[in-house]
């Protein structure tokens, strides 16, 4: 891996992490709950329909509810710097 491949794998990973909250929030799942209106909004109208009711718990809405008001888990800060690295690293390959 030369330096210029290395430097956009560690830029798509950090980058990655650092703009996770803000897509988050800007698609409505915010530190206050799911802002009305939004695409998150009609995410979990959508899974709370299909579900009798209710929003699994553990289910997509759940868990992008749960990051947009936490903040991303260990785990998943890992996977998400982990597909912007690769993101990274493919852009710099093909240039």
């Amino acid at each position: 891996m030369d330096l210029v491949t290395a430097l956009a794998t560690a830029a798509g990973a950090v980058g990655a992490v650092a703009l996770a909250p803000v897509a988050l929030g800007a698609i409505g799942f915010t530190s206050a709950g799911i802002a009305a209106g939004s695409y998150a909004a009609g995410m979990m109208s959508t899974a709370a329909i299909a579900n009798g009711g209710g929003v699994a718990a553990g289910g997509v809405v759940a868990v992008l509810q749960s990051a947009g008001m936490a903040g991303l888990s260990t785990a998943a800060t890992a996977a998400v710097a982990s597909v912007g690295g690769a993101v990274g690293a493919v852009l710099a390959e093909s240039t």
